[in-house]
């Protein structure tokens, strides 16, 4: 039992990552603007969130402390994400281009300005590589609860996470009631399901697309900052560091079927996914309470295969067995123009 709630507390961290990209991504697409650019904008807010700590522990000559280090990258990793979603709804809402292409765009902008800001800075920087203390990088730690964190299987599995975890689950839980129950929650959904409707009832749908395209592409960079704070590199830049997870969260979005609820669920099975080679490897003895079996050799590129295997098995699902709740919204990837009424 001992290595399954291992597992799962891995498996739940490296998950993470996929929440808040597949958060950010629903709150946009709700809207009914489809932007593909979420691995850009993870890229943003990875340089973001890690050079507003390296800058100001080197401009400041001190070790930053572990609350500031967290409140500072999480707001300047959303600031960094929101403006490349800025970005992208002025082109998309305000001179309606084509969303597909844009998105596109904005991913190669994000990824080229991310690799390039971080070796910059790193070829400046004392050590040539941009780094966070680590004083500072304990803010991203694990969480040492006192007496929840010791409770055998309980605490590991519910206690023993580090704080951005915990916000991603609450962010999912508010940003579900949001949509259910919130009057704004209500109309940012009838302008992405019919935006003609929506403005016919006097709601401004340009501002619900703007607010919900830069506050999910916020999401979307706390999310990279994650990436290069915990799950990679633990605050040390890495070339290349998001390394896929935006479009991984983009297929997750689908997978959720544009739930927040399911999300979490979706996010920590993708995570699972990520780390099962490491817990359970191939052509090795596994004891699983009083269970043991001995794991077959099955390749890497299958376990990276799987999430996708799986989206289009929900695509199918769905599909066939139509839900109101489990399509996308009506309005989704297509630019309104109020002349077209």
């Amino acid at each position: 039992m001992d290595l399954l709630v291992l597992f799962i507390n891995a498996a739940v961290i490296a998950g993470t990552p996929y929440l808040f990209g597949t958060m950010g991504e629903i709150l946009t697409e709700k809207s009914g603007n489809l932007n593909l650019g979420v691995e850009g904008m993870m890229f943003m807010g990875a340089i973001g969130g890690l050079l507003s700590v390296s800058l100001l522990e080197s401009g400041l000559g001190v070790d930053v402390a572990p609350g500031l280090a967290v409140l500072l990258a999480v707001g300047v990793s959303f600031l960094a994400g929101a403006a490349g979603a800025f970005i992208y709804s002025v082109l998309v809402v305000t001179f309606r281009t084509q969303q597909n292409v844009t998105g596109l765009a904005l991913t190669i902008f994000g990824v080229g300005l991310g690799n390039f800001l971080g070796d910059f800075f790193g070829r400046r920087s004392d050590t040539g590589i941009v780094r966070i203390s680590a004083r500072a990088g304990a803010g991203f730690s694990r969480l040492d609860i006192p007496v929840l964190s010791d409770i055998p299987y309980i605490g590991p599995l519910f206690f023993n996470y580090n704080i951005l975890v915990y916000l991603g689950i609450a962010m999912a839980i508010v940003l579900a009631l949001f949509f259910k129950y919130t009057r704004i929650g209500l109309n940012l959904r009838a302008v992405g399901e019919n935006p003609a409707a929506a403005d016919a009832a006097s709601i401004p749908v340009a501002k619900y697309k703007y607010a919900a395209t830069c506050i999910g592409g916020g999401i979307c960079g706390i999310g990279g900052m994650y990436i290069i704070m915990v799950t990679t590199a633990g605050g040390v830049w890495i070339h290349n560091v998001v390394a896929g997870f935006g479009w991984t969260s983009v297929a997750l979005v689908i997978f959720a079927s544009w739930s927040p609820r399911r999300a979490i669920l979706g996010s920590m099975i993708f995570g699972a996914l990520r780390v099962m080679p490491f817990y359970f490897p191939a052509n090795q003895l596994i004891t699983v309470g009083f269970i043991s079996f001995t794991m077959p050799n099955i390749p890497m590129q299958f376990y990276a295969m799987l999430p996708y295997a799986m989206t289009i098995f929900v695509l199918i699902f769905t599909s066939i067995r139509p839900n109101r709740e489990t399509n996308p919204p009506g309005g989704l990837g297509v630019n309104y123009f109020r002349e077209d009424r």
